[in-house]
């Protein structure tokens, strides 16, 4: 009896940044692509949230990462870079699991994987996706400056920005918001450094280190 070639499982990820817009065309070129290759897909995930969110704040990202350590799943479609991650330490700590659990991770637009045919990691694509991952930083930071510009533009007018007058966060919400900067101020990282990775203001960065780092 011949026995049948088993296919490659492969999982797909696709995201967008507002609930107004779409990814079914991310999943539908994904789908396309893994069906020319002869790939399974065993499952797909899809989100609609801020590609500058961390991790912790992403369902589908934390479940994608868990299943595919528990279901022997060989490689992760992406569409491209920045619908992984825009947050540069969060993009490569992405590729970093999946690379230890053995997953190869593949970004349709770049035509670049992580893991060679024999599973060692591919030294060109990761560091392509190292300057790839810069880049998404810095238009994330180039964003919120804009945002930032706009916020001054209306106030000019006369308009109000922010939370309504009274609203505080609780201590539980301020710190899970910042778990990354106070980690990072926690390992003796500078404010200017925290900054360039995290795009945090150096006056809340300084509150941070003041009230939770007291041994920064």
């Amino acid at each position: 009896m011949i026995k049948m070639e088993e296919k490659t499982k492969v999982v797909i990820y696709a995201r967008v940044s507002t609930s107004t817009q779409d990814y079914t065309r991310q999943i539908t070129e994904l789908r396309n692509y893994a069906w020319k290759q002869n790939y399974k897909i065993v499952k797909e995930f899809s989100e609609k949230i801020s590609g500058g969110k961390k991790i912790e704040e992403r369902a589908a990202i934390k479940e994608l990462l868990d299943f595919v350590k528990s279901n022997n799943v060989e490689k992760v479609l992406v569409y491209e870079c920045s619908r992984l991650s825009r947050r540069q330490l969060d993009f490569l700590y992405i590729i970093e699991q999946l690379t230890e659990a053995r997953v190869s991770l593949y970004i349709l637009q770049n035509g670049l994987e992580t893991l060679l045919p024999d599973g060692r990691p591919n030294p060109i694509a990761n560091l392509c996706f190292g300057i790839i991952a810069e880049f998404n930083n810095l238009e994330k930071n180039l964003i919120r400056a804009r945002m930032a510009s706009g916020y001054e533009h209306h106030r000019a007018l006369g308009g109000r920005v922010g939370r309504k007058e009274g609203y505080r966060k609780s201590e539980d919400e301020y710190r899970t918001t910042y778990d990354r900067e106070i980690a990072l101020l926690s390992k003796g990282n500078t404010l200017a450094d925290v900054r360039a990775i995290t795009g945090t203001s150096i006056n809340t960065l300084r509150k941070l280190k003041e009230k939770y780092c007291l041994v920064c």
